[in-house]
């Protein structure tokens, strides 16, 4: 009797086919992470007219974290969190500019101008 006898069986020491579907391959990539890089060069006359460079990672926001990317965390245009910090950064440099411009301390409360009449 060989497996050829048997529909459903298999040769022993026959590779079976590796079947993924697209939710595993997602998982895996996104687990592991994937990087796609190139350039695009446009020359003419050996004149070097435009170069793009393209680099692409593909993976989780852990998978991320681990190779030390968290970009999203401090750019004001993706995290309110970080808005409001670079606001508050903003407030204060701007506070200082203008103390130093009336010719006070940066840590001195301006005075009213009532109190100025007086």
């Amino acid at each position: 009797m060989t497996a050829l006898d048997y529909p459903g069986a298999t040769a022993p020491y026959s590779p079976t086919p590796s079947t993924a579907n697209l939710a595993d391959i997602l998982e895996r990539i996104l687990d592991k992470g994937i990087v796609i890089a190139g350039d695009i060069k446009i020359d003419l006359l050996d004149i070097e007219l435009l170069t793009i460079r393209l680099r692409l990672f593909i993976s989780s926001v852990e998978t991320a974290k681990k190779a030390g990317i968290d970009w999203w965390e401090t750019d004001p245009a993706l995290s309110s969190r970080a808005a409001q910090s670079a606001l508050a950064r903003e407030n204060e440099e701007l506070r200082g500019r203008v103390a130093e411009l009336e010719g006070r301390p940066s840590g001195t409360p301006k005075r009213s101008r009532a109190k100025e009449g007086a």
